[in-house]
């Protein structure tokens, strides 16, 4: 994979990607903001102004005049919401790139905010919420993030709370977008087959009203935990969901490609440690994964998984054994190897499409401050070592840094309390 990285003089970031034989091109416009740059009092406010730019511009004054403009190029689009970022994107085939780019830069820069759509809009994000608290695999998450990181921005759902969504005012949008929305916070990417020779010009012009104004910066996350903690949601289910997760690192951190390594050894893919254990040997539940999550000043490392909830202590219990079978037990380079493979041929056909690639470039930009070509992301893989291996999981496997949140059929909390300990100490 190729690119090109600008920062034109108004401070505004440029990423080209060019992908010569490719039928398409993705306009992405990714802005450093999330949820982690709210307060109490507008969480929330990022994912609904997310929704709010796709519903009228000055110049496409109504959703239907976006929608039917996008729709008439054949184009994919969509936006999204995380913690320090927010996108926003249109995929066309390669005639349309121009069309692609004015359309997305206009949504970006020229929102109407139109007091109306506001109002209607609230009832739409109050459902979105409410549907993901009804889906106890995904809400388990947001569960977790709670209990970890507490009543901090790291710890507050994206999508905000039914009463602040419901306390938004124009003003708030205006004054956010002012803030937050500004050449210095603002990364154009370009993706696909396209002129290198004058798509630099075109993002130029057409950015060339954006906000210079400095960005806001974000309050860094606190990480204060001395025990293993646990948070039980009680909902009547036939089935239980669970995060077991442990504090870990950031983006930057030189563990980042041994994590990887990791998480993919107990539970990537469907040879995985955890998938075999779980699945296939005790036949508790339909999936199983693990994970290694970064940000730009934490991490988090999570096993989650939907179970039978009549066994749920046993599956606790195999969990954590597995957690120190990585630190007491062997490792094969076999086993490692194949960890490997799969991490590198997943990774690169993750890379196929022009989405796929703006995606990758513009996230690794906000959260490392650079992009990282597949390659030197692969090499890293590579190297790491079973020593590596046990030297972060011997970091990050401990007491102190353990939690679990469950949504399930269960109040007595003191119950797993007893079962999370790995019995081992950092030092």
């Amino acid at each position: 994979m190729k690119f090109n990285k600008t920062t034109l003089s108004n401070g505004l970031k440029t990423i080209t990607i060019p992908m010569e034989d490719n039928p398409a091109v993705t306009v992405l416009v990714m802005v450093e903001t999330g949820s982690k740059y709210e307060t109490k009092k507008i969480n929330g406010l990022s994912h609904f102004l997310e929704h709010m730019m796709f519903k009228g511009t000055s110049k496409r004054p109504t959703a239907m005049d976006i929608s039917r403009e996008l729709d008439s190029l054949g184009a994919q689009y969509n936006a999204f919401t995380g913690q320090e970022y927010t996108g926003y994107y249109a995929k066309v085939s390669k005639e349309k790139v121009d069309n692609a780019l004015d359309v997305v830069s206009d949504v970006y820069l020229n929102p109407l905010l139109n007091e109306k759509e506001i109002e209607k809009e609230k009832g739409v994000i109050v459902e979105e919420i409410r549907m993901y608290q009804d889906l106890p695999h995904r809400h388990v998450h947001d569960v977790f993030m709670n209990l970890v990181y507490g009543d901090q921005p790291a710890g507050w759902n994206i999508a905000g709370t039914e009463d602040t969504v419901r306390s938004f005012k124009r003003e708030d949008f205006a004054k956010y977008i002012s803030e937050h929305y500004v050449a210095e916070a603002t990364t154009v990417v370009i993706s696909g087959s396209f002129d290198e020779g004058d798509i630099i010009k075109k993002i130029e012009k057409a950015f060339s009203k954006i906000s210079t104004s400095s960005k806001h910066k974000k309050i860094q996350v606190e990480e204060k935990q001395g025990k293993p903690e646990i948070f039980l949601k009680f909902k009547e289910t036939d089935q239980a969901h669970l995060v077991l997760g442990f504090r870990s690192f950031d983006a930057n951190s030189k563990y980042d490609a041994t994590l990887s390594v990791l998480s993919t050894l107990l539970g990537g893919g469907m040879s995985s440690r955890l998938f075999q254990k779980l699945r296939e040997e005790m036949g508790v539940g339909y999936y199983i994964r693990a994970n290694h999550d970064t940000y730009t000043d934490h991490g988090l490392f999570t096993i989650s998984t939907g179970i039978d909830t009549g066994r749920i202590d046993e599956v606790i219990k195999t969990l954590l054994e597995e957690c120190k079978k990585v630190l007491n037990e062997e490792i094969t380079e076999e086993e490692l190897n194949k960890v490997k493979d799969y991490i590198s041929g997943s990774f690169i056909l993750g890379l196929e499409t022009s989405d796929s690639r703006a995606e990758y470039s513009a996230i690794n930009q906000i959260l490392k401050g650079k992009i990282e070509l597949p390659q030197e992301e692969i090499d890293k893989i590579r190297k790491v070592t079973v020593e590596d291996i046990k030297e972060v999981a011997k970091l990050i496997f401990v007491d102190e840094k353990l939690n679990l949140a469950i949504i399930g059929p269960y109040k007595d909390s003191e119950r797993f309390q007893k079962l999370l300990t790995l019995n081992n100490k950092n030092k």
